[in-house]
């Protein structure tokens, strides 16, 4: 999964919070908390578990195997106001 840069300036200042409530704007419903750990559900049965730290950014890597494990594309990032 490639953006460009202009995508990728965005998403590197995203928190735990902001991708939060990305997810939840989705349709994603957290269905467990585990100390720092958020785990959520879609409704197709994916899940994905989020580590909560609410002023902390992700690292490339991490951002973006979450974005993967979403399955969200340019368009839906934009759709869930999560990059402009």
């Amino acid at each position: 999964m490639k953006f460009p840069a202009h995508i990728w300036n965005q998403l590197k200042n995203k928190t735990s919070k902001d991708f939060i409530s990305a997810l939840e704007k989705d349709g994603w419903e957290r269905v467990e908390t585990i100390r720092a750990e958020q785990i959520f559900r879609y409704p197709d049965g994916r899940r994905i578990s989020i580590h909560f730290h609410p002023n902390k950014t992700y690292g490339p890597k991490l951002l973006k195997a979450l974005i993967k494990d979403t399955g969200w594309s340019e368009k839906d990032m934009k759709r869930l106001e999560f990059i402009k």
